[in-house]
């Protein structure tokens, strides 16, 4: 995969970078999305498709991707479909980190070091073309205005961005109210994207991972739900662990 077009998971992380603070909206819940968004570039490389509400690897051939082949790799020595919710929903060890270090390596964005109080450590990030940011989010600002349905990448982004809780901070304050729920309704445009979309949020919610024959208290998660994040709530059968 070269590097002409910016991954999902790395236009996910452009768009939760505040230039302000030179830290990233939504922490707590950013990993989880980044954790999907991967899923939804591998998919759009060819790499896995969805059997159900489950990912299965159909061509385990690097992409040129460090951290998508990392997480490719782990998707196929699980030797079976793993469930969407069960992998976004795994043990998370540092994936905002981890982008963060990517994307200062691709020079994507500058690490800024400082103190806090003269004390304390800090170190913030700065995006290195305020163009490819703005690139990035007039994508979803021409969908959501024209209402024209945008590509699978686009869509995907925007449910993301949506799951992850990212649309007050894209589109602030009660004048951004109709913005935040048209990028709602975009998840509608790309079935794999609002699939992953769903499964981040019923992680977030707590809600075990669907069964086979649907969801798993018969209905699907309300997409404008969002709470703290925090593991599924039976903890089993996870499916990775994603990294430096």
């Amino acid at each position: 995969m070269g590097k002409s077009r910016r991954t999902v998971p790395e236009e996910l992380l452009l768009l939760a970078l505040d230039p302000n603070t030179g830290t990233t909206a939504q922490p707590q819940t950013l990993d989880l999305g980044l954790a999907g968004a991967q899923l939804v570039e591998l998919s759009l490389a060819g790499r896995i498709v969805p059997d159900g509400d489950r990912i299965a690897v159909v061509l385990p051939r690097p992409t040129g991707d460090p951290t998508l082949d990392h997480a490719l790799e782990l998707l196929r020595r699980r030797g079976s479909p793993v469930r969407a919710a069960h992998w976004i929903g795994g043990p998370r060890l540092g994936l905002r980190q981890t982008y963060l270090a990517h994307l200062e390596r691709c020079g994507m964005v500058t690490a800024v070091t400082g103190q806090v109080c003269g004390v304390l450590p800090t170190t913030r990030y700065q995006a290195s073309d305020d163009c490819t940011n703005a690139a990035i989010k007039q994508r979803l600002d021409t969908a959501i205005r024209t209402g024209v349905p945008p590509d699978p990448r686009t869509a995907a982004l925007a449910a993301l961005a949506h799951a992850v809780g990212l649309g007050k901070h894209l589109y602030p304050g009660n004048e951004g109210r109709s913005s935040r729920s048209r990028l709602r309704d975009l998840i509608r445009y790309d079935p794999l994207g609002g699939m992953v979309a769903h499964a981040v949020m019923d992680v977030q919610n707590g809600l075990p991972a669907p069964t086979k024959g649907g969801s798993a208290n018969g209905r699907t998660q309300a997409p404008g739900r969002q709470t703290v994040a925090r593991p599924a709530a039976d903890g089993r059968g996870v499916a990775a662990r994603v990294g430096a």
